[in-house]
C-alpha cells in the first residue's frame, strides 16, 4: 500500500477528482503526473489516473493502471471504487457491484458509494440489495429527503407497498405545517400522490380517499387528482358518486376513451369480453344516446355505440357516424372501425350500407336520408373506403376496380396511391406494390412517412439496394446504415433482415436482427440515468411505471420478430453451412463488396491519420471533455463473421431463452424451441416444447406436426443404453399416456382423427399429408392427394345486386390464403418433392391469385415482365433459389414509372 501524501501532492489528488468532475481531464492527467513523478507506486493516484483516462477512450491503459494502482493499495476503498466506476462504464454492473462491495467493508458509511452501489442495484433488479443500501443512505443522511423517498421506492419495487406507505408518511412527519414552499409544490404533490397510489394498490381504499381528500390543498395536478379520486370511489363502490366525476371529466376531455368505460363501470355495464345482453344493450344505447346529446363535438360518443349494438341499430348508428366523415374527407375512416371486421356480421352490414351509399351518391348526388347536394369529394371518399373493405375481405379484383375509379376521379390524392400499393401487397404483386408506393412517395417528396412505407414495400419486393438509396434522402449525410441504426429504425432493419433471409444472405441478414437485439440492449440501459433524476425530481409514478415497462421489453412484438429471425438464420446456418449454394454470392456482386470495403478501409486509415496529426490540439478531433467523436467504421458490415460462428445452434439458444422467458405465450416461441432442441438432441427439451404447443393451441396444424414428428423420431432412436438415455426414455413412457391425442393410439391412427376433425381446413391437410408422408414414404402418392383435394371454399357475400355500380361484378371469398398456399407449393416441391405435383398447385393458385408474382398470375407484374427474364439476368439483388421470392427475378423498376402497370386495373 502506498505511503499517504505530503500536503502539496495532496492538493494535487483533490485536483484530479475535481478534474474528473469538472471533465477537465487534460488538467486532472497533468496532476496526477506530478504526483507520480515523486511517488510512482502511489495506488489510488494511479486508480484516478487511469479514470481519467477512461474518459479519454483509452481504455486499455486504464484498466492496467487502475489494476496497478488496486494491486499497490488493496485496502483502499479508493481504488476499489474507481474499479467499480471503471466497470460500470463498460455496462459490467455486476463486477461493478463486486468492486463497490468491497469499497465498502473498508469504508462502510461512504455516502457516494453506497449511493452508486443503490443505483446499479436498481438497475440490476437486486431489490433486496437496494432495499438495504437506500436503509443505510437514511440512516447516514436522514435530513435528505431523495434518502426517505428512494428507501420507500425500494420497499416498493421489493413487493412491500405497505412498508413503503409507512416510510412517507413518517417522511412527512419530519415536515413543518407550510410545507411545501412555493418551488417545491409540484414536486411535493407528486408525492403525496405516489403514497396514495401505494395506498390503492395495497387495497387500503377508503384510507386512500380520505388522505386524498385531506392533501387536496398540497396537490397541484388537479386532473390526476379527479381520476385518482374517482378509481378510489368505483372500487369503494360509490357509483353515483363516481359516474358524476366522470362526467365532470368528459366536459374536459369528451374524447377520451378511458372515461367512457369508467362510467359504464359506474352504471354495470361493462364487460371486459364486450359481449353484452339485450336488455344491457338497451341501457348502453340509451345511455350514449343522452351522452351525445352532452358531448355533441364528441367522435367516442358516436363511435363507441358501434362495438356493441347488433342489427339495425347498428346500421342505424353507423350511418350517422359514417356520412358526416364521407363528406369531411377523413382517410383513416376505415382504419377507424376496422375492428368491428371481427364482430360477426358488421362486415356484411358495413358493405351493404356502403354500397347504398355509393349508389345513392351516382344517382341522385345526395346521401339518402338528406335534400343537400354532397361535395364531389364525397364519391372519392365512398369508394376510398370501399377499396379497403374489399381488400379486407380478400376480394382483390373488387378492392381495385374501386381504387381505380377513386384514382381516376382525383388523381392527386396521395392516399388513394398508398391504398392501391397495400391492395397489390396483399393479393401477392409485391414489385407493382413497391412501384405504386413509390409513385405516392413521388407526389410529396417531403413526406417521410410516405417515404417510408415506400421503402418497406421495396424491402417487401427484395429490392434492397433501391430501399437503401431511397431511405439515404432521409438520413444526414454519410453512411446511411449508421444513421439508421443510430436513429433506431426497427422496421427498417426488420424489413431488410427478412428479405436478406428470403434471399439466402444469411450474414447480412443476421446483421440487421442482432441490430435490433442492440437496440433492446441499449433501451435497457437508458433507464440507468433514470435511477437518480426521477427520485431527484420526484416523477415517483412515472418511475415505477417506466421499470415495470423495462422489465416487460423484451415482449415486445419488434423484440420477437428480431430474435426468432435471428433463430431461424442459425437454423439455416447449422442445416447448410458455409460454401452452399445458398450461401454464395455471385461474381458482380462480391466485386462491388470489395471495393467498398477498400474504399471504407481506405477512409478509416485517412481518419486515423488525422486523428495522429490533432491527437494534442482539442480543435479538430478531441472535444473540450477529452472524447473522440470520430465514428468508428463497422469491420464487418456484410456479417461475414457471423457467418463464421461454430456452433450456430448455441448462438440460437441465446435468443430462444429470452423468448421463452419473455414471450412464453407464443406459439413460434415453442416452434422455434422444437426445432433448436430437435437438433441439439435435446430430447426432454423438444418435448418441453411439444407439451407448451399442445397447451397453447392443440389443434393448431404446427402443434401437430410437431407432436408427431417428436415421437415419429423418439420411435426411430436406437435403444437406451446409459442411464441418463434410459432415465429420459422413461420420463417419454411416463408422460405419453398423458397427452389425450396419443392415448392408446398410434401415430398413423392419431394422424387420421386429427384429419377427420379439420378435413376442411387447407393447412391440417397439408400438416397431416406431410406427417402420412414421413410415418410412411411409400404413401407418397396417397399424400400428394390428399392436399390437391382441398377444396377452396368460397363464403356467401350477403349482398344485393342492385346496391352494385353499373361496372361492378360479386367477387368471391376465398377461404385460402396466399401465403398458406405458397407454404403448400414449396412443401410440394421441396419435402415431397413432386414437381408435377407442385406445377398443378402452381397453375391452380395462378386461378385464385392472379396478382401474384410467385405464382405468375395472369396480371400480375411477372407476366408483364417475363420476357426480360428469359436470357437469364442476374437479378440487381443476388439470385437466390428459394421460391417463396421469385419475384425478386423481376428487374427493378425505377421511381415514378407506372407504365408497366397500367394494364393492371380492370
Amino acid at each position: 500500500m502506498g505511503a499517504s501524501l505530503p500536503p502539496k501532492e495532496a492538493n494535487l489528488f483533490k485536483l484530479i477528482v475535481k478534474s474528473y468532475e469538472t471533465k477537465q481531464y487534460k488538467k486532472g492527467l497533468k496532476a496526477a503526473e506530478a504526483i507520480l513523478k515523486k511517488f510512482p507506486d502511489h495506488g489510488e493516484t494511479l486508480s484516478m489516473k487511469g479514470l481519467t483516462l477512461n474518459c479519454m477512450d483509452r481504455k486499455i491503459e486504464a484498466y492496467e493502471l487502475v489494476r496497478l494502482g488496486l494491486k499497490n493499495d488493496l485496502k483502499s476503498h479508493v481504488c476499489w471504487h474507481v474499479y467499480g466506476l471503471l466497470y460500470r462504464s463498460d455496462r459490467e454492473y455486476r463486477e461493478a457491484i463486486k468492486c463497490y462491495r468491497n469499497a465498502l467493508r473498508i469504508d462502510p458509511d461512504n455516502i457516494e458509494i453506497l449511493r452508486d452501489l443503490s443505483l446499479l442495484q436498481a438497475q440490476m433488479r437486486d431489490l433486496a440489495g437496494f432495499v438495504e443500501a437506500r436503509q443505510q443512505l437514511l440512516t447516514l443522511k436522514p435530513n435528505q429527503r431523495m434518502n426517505w423517498i428512494g428507501f420507500a421506492v425500494a420497499h416498493h419495487l421489493n413487493s412491500n407497498g405497505a412498508k413503503a406507505a409507512e416510510i412517507l408518511e413518517a417522511y412527512e412527519g419530519t415536515l413543518e405545517d407550510d410545507y411545501p414552499p412555493d418551488n417545491e409544490r409540484c414536486e411535493h404533490g407528486e408525492m403525496l400522490l405516489y403514497k396514495i397510489s401505494l395506498l390503492e394498490e395495497c387495497g387500503f381504499h377508503e384510507r386512500a380517499l380520505e388522505e386524498l381528500h385531506k392533501k387536496e390543498p398540497k396537490i397541484v395536478d388537479r386532473l390526476t387528482y379527479k381520476e385518482q379520486e374517482v378509481s378510489l370511489l368505483v372500487k369503494l363502490g360509490l357509483l353515483e358518486e363516481g359516474a358524476n366525476i366522470y362526467k365532470a371529466l368528459l366536459t374536459l376531455n369528451p374524447d377520451n376513451y378511458r372515461y367512457y368505460e369508467g362510467l359504464q363501470k359506474c352504471f354495470d355495464l361493462y364487460s371486459e369480453n364486450g359481449k353484452y345482453s339485450s336488455d344491457e344493450i338497451d341501457r348502453l344505447d340509451a345511455l350514449y344516446k343522452s351522452l351525445a346529446q352532452q358531448y355533441t363535438w364528441s367522435s367516442a360518443v358516436k363511435r363507441i355505440p358501434l362495438d356493441f349494438l347488433q342489427g339495425d341499430k347498428f346500421r342505424e348508428a353507423a350511418v350517422s357516424y359514417i356520412q358526416p366523415l364521407l363528406i369531411k374527407g377523413v382517410p383513416s375512416l376505415f382504419s377507424d372501425l376496422s375492428p368491428l371486421y371481427n364482430h360477426y356480421g358488421k362486415a356484411d352490414i358495413l358493405e351493404q350500407l356502403m354500397l347504398e351509399l355509393e349508389h345513392s351518391i351516382r344517382t341522385t348526388g345526395r346521401f339518402p336520408d338528406r335534400t343537400e347536394k354532397e361535395p364531389p369529394s364525397t364519391l372519392l371518399w365512398t369508394l376510398f373506403f370501399l377499396a379497403q373493405h374489399y381488400d379486407r375481405r380478400g376480394q382483390y379484383d373488387m378492392a381495385l376496380s374501386k381504387i381505380d375509379e377513386a384514382i381516376q376521379h382525383t388523381p392527386t390524392v396521395i392516399d388513394l396511391y398508398s391504398v392501391k400499393s397495400r391492395i397489390l401487397k396483399h393479393a401477392g404483386d409485391l414489385v407493382a406494390a413497391a412501384s405504386l408506393a413509390d409513385e405516392a412517395w413521388c407526389m410529396d417528396l417531403a413526406d417521410r412517412y410516405i417515404n417510408s412505407e415506400s421503402i418497406k414495400r421495396m424491402l417487401q419486393a427484395d429490392q434492397v439496394a433501391l430501399a437503401e438509396k431511397t431511405a439515404a434522402l432521409f438520413t444526414k449525410e454519410g453512411d446511411q446504415h449508421n444513421n439508421l441504426h443510430d436513429m433506431q429504425c426497427m422496421w427498417y432493419e426488420l424489413a431488410s433482415g427478412e428479405s436478406h433471409t428470403r434471399q439466402g444472405y444469411l450474414g447480412r441478414a443476421l446483421k440487421k436482427f442482432l441490430a435490433v437485439e442492440k437496440h433492446y440492449a441499449d433501451i435497457t440501459e437508458d433507464q440507468f440515468d433514470f435511477h437518480s433524476y426521477c427520485l431527484r425530481k420526484m416523477t415517483l409514478r412515472a418511475y415505477v411505471e417506466m421499470l415495470k415497462f423495462q422489465d416487460r421489453l423484451h415482449s415486445h412484438s419488434y423484440f420477437h420478430k428480431a430474435a426468432a429471425g435471428a433463430i431461424r438464420c442459425y437454423l439455416k446456418l447449422y442445416d447448410s453451412p458455409l460454401n452452399s449454394p445458398a450461401e454464395e454470392e455471385d461474381h458482380t456482386l462480391k466485386t462491388l463488396q470489395k471495393k467498398k470495403m477498400k474504399k471504407q478501409r481506405k477512409t478509416e486509415r485517412a481518419k486515423k491519420e488525422a486523428e495522429e496529426k490533432n491527437e494534442e490540439s482539442s480543435a479538430s478531433g478531441t472535444s473540450k471533455s477529452g472524447k473522440r467523436h470520430v465514428k468508428p467504421v463497422d469491420p464487418d458490415p456484410y456479417g461475414e463473421r457471423l457467418l463464421k460462428t461454430e456452433d450456430p445452434l448455441s448462438e440460437a439458444t441465446k435468443y430462444l431463452k429470452l423468448l421463452q422467458k419473455n414471450s412464453p405465450d407464443s406459439l413460434e416461441t415453442h416452434l422455434l424451441s422444437f426445432e433448436v432442441n430437435m437438433r441439439k438432441q435435446k430430447i426432454l427439451l423438444a418435448f418441453q416444447a411439444v407439451k407448451q404447443l399442445l397447451r397453447l393451441d392443440a389443434e393448431y396444424p404446427d402443434s401437430h406436426r410437431c407432436l408427431i414428428k417428436f415421437f415419429h423420431k423418439v420411435g426411430s432412436m436406437p435403444a437406451p443404453a446409459t442411464d441418463a438415455e434410459k432415465l429420459v426414455w422413461s420420463v417419454l413412457e411416463a408422460e405419453r399416456p398423458s397427452i389425450c391425442q396419443l392415448q392408446e393410439k398410434t401415430l398413423t391412427e392419431a394422424n387420421e382423427i386429427f384429419l377427420r376433425k379439420h378435413q376442411d381446413s387447407l393447412m391440417h391437410r397439408v400438416v397431416v399429408a406431410e406427417m402420412l408422408y414421413i410415418l410412411d414414404p411409400t404413401k407418397k402418392l396417397e399424400a400428394v392427394k390428399l392436399i390437391e383435394d382441398s377444396s377452396n371454399i368460397v363464403e356467401p357475400t350477403c349482398l344485393f345486386l342492385f346496391c352494385l355500380s353499373r361496372n361492378a361484378t360479386l367477387g368471391p371469398i376465398m377461404a385460402w390464403k396466399l401465403k398458406d398456399c405458397i407454404g403448400v407449393h414449396q412443401l410440394l416441391e421441396k419435402v415431397l418433392v413432386d414437381q408435377d405435383a407442385a406445377l398443378r398447385w402452381k397453375v391452380r393458385c395462378a386461378e385464385y391469385f392472379p396478382y401474384s408474382t410467385y405464382f405468375e398470375g395472369s396480371r400480375s407484374s411477372a407476366v408483364n415482365n417475363l420476357f426480360n427474364n428469359q436470357e437469364g439476368k442476374t437479378p440487381v439483388n443476388g439470385g437466390t433459389s428459394d421460391p417463396e421470392i421469385s419475384q425478386s427475378t423481376i428487374p427493378i423498376i425505377s421511381n415514378g414509372k407506372l407504365e408497366a402497370f397500367k394494364n393492371l386495373a380492370i
